[in-house]
């Protein structure tokens, strides 16, 4: 008899436990539930907030192509790109490499209908552009600030990749403060990296934080890699933006050097107590340019602008902003042994691709 009781005992509780695991269990897969549930809501909130502002972008070139039959006959190229809608009259923010040269530039919205688009301004050395629709009943995005931005927070990138209109994907902010190199050979800085997926055609759209706000603009990935693309940070954008909204352009110093990066001997360091182990090789110097005006000569190290150390061109590309135009300022440069400082006085930039 009390082999029966023990037994019964014993069955009652390892039900019970069983039950408690179970429901422990069953409250585990809840809570799963709840947070996957979740996560969908603030993509779908996101992607149906921001969706009616972006676009899809087609590029009409025309180039010199090399027929068979006649050379000089013009070749028509077409390219496709997004972007979205940031004021309610028309503008519209995208990537320079999507409408740089462009002969005809046609805009479709997310209700269907096409517009034919002007270029208002385009900065191809931060990879931005703003261009133009007249139409009425434009949803524009909400722009937020990319301060507040923190690696791991939800990501979703919204575009036209391959012409798959207003595609959505979804990731998280991977890292901050990335530099990105612009086809200009200047660097971008400040540049969001995220996982969020990118495929030919996401240029220019918009990277949408979990409140519907645009945090940067989508525009790079690394070809065979897998989950590691790049955007242009919003406030970069809307800096960029204003400038080009007020004057088509933006301003940059200019010097009138072509430079290489080089290394410094350690003797020259040591001797001069240089803050730099490299410098800025001048190889050539631009007729009539500030530069020449200042007296600097091929084979000149340039080391230092306006007490700033220069240890390479992307350093001097920092330093001539629009600020330093026509702003008299002192070039440190080594000269053979000798360090010698220069007063130059920049000019408003004449090429996209030299200090």
């Amino acid at each position: 008899m009390n082999r029966v009781l023990e037994w019964v005992s014993q069955k009652e509780s390892k039900n019970g436990l069983e039950t408690a695991e179970t429901r422990a269990l069953a409250s585990s897969h809840d809570s799963d539930d709840r947070l996957l549930d979740a996560y969908s809501k603030s993509v779908i909130a996101a992607a149906e907030a921001v969706s009616p502002s972006v676009v899809n972008i087609e590029v009409h070139q025309t180039t010199r192509g090399r027929a068979l039959i006649d050379p000089r006959r013009p070749r028509e190229a077409r390219g496709t790109g997004s972007g979205f809608i940031f004021t309610k009259d028309g503008l519209i923010m995208t990537n320079s490499h999507v409408v740089h040269g462009a002969a005809e530039i046609e805009v479709t919205i997310s209700d269907g209908r096409r517009f034919q688009a002007d270029i208002v301004g385009d900065d191809p050395e931060t990879d931005l552009a703003v261009i133009r629709i007249s139409a009425t009943n434009l949803t524009p995005a909400l722009l937020g600030d990319s301060k507040t931005i923190k690696a791991g927070q939800l990501a979703i990138a919204i575009g036209n990749p391959y012409g798959f209109q207003t595609t959505v994907t979804a990731g998280v902010v991977s890292a901050l403060g990335r530099s990105l190199r612009s086809r200009t050979g200047r660097l971008i800085d400040n540049v969001i990296q995220t996982d969020a997926a990118l495929n030919p055609g996401n240029s220019g759209g918009p990277l949408v934080n979990s409140r519907g706000e645009v945090i940067g603009v989508n525009s790079a990935m690394i070809m065979g890699a897998q989950g590691i693309c790049f955007a242009i940070a919003i406030d970069t954008a809307k800096f960029v933006a204003a400038r080009l909204i007020k004057d088509g352009r933006i301003r940059r110093g200019y010097i009138g050097v072509a430079g290489q990066n080089v290394p410094l001997h350690r003797r020259l360091v040591r001797f001069h107590d240089l803050p730099v182990e490299s410098g800025v090789l001048v190889v050539s110097i631009e007729p009539n340019s500030p530069a020449q005006k200042a007296g600097l000569l091929e084979g000149d190290l340039i080391i230092g602008y306006d007490r700033q150390p220069i240890a390479g061109i992307d350093d001097l590309h920092r330093v001539l902003t629009e600020n330093a135009v026509g702003v008299t300022a002192t070039l440190t440069i080594v000269r053979r042994t000798e360090k010698i400082s220069l007063d130059i006085v920049p000019e408003e930039s004449k090429s996209e691709t030299e200090p």
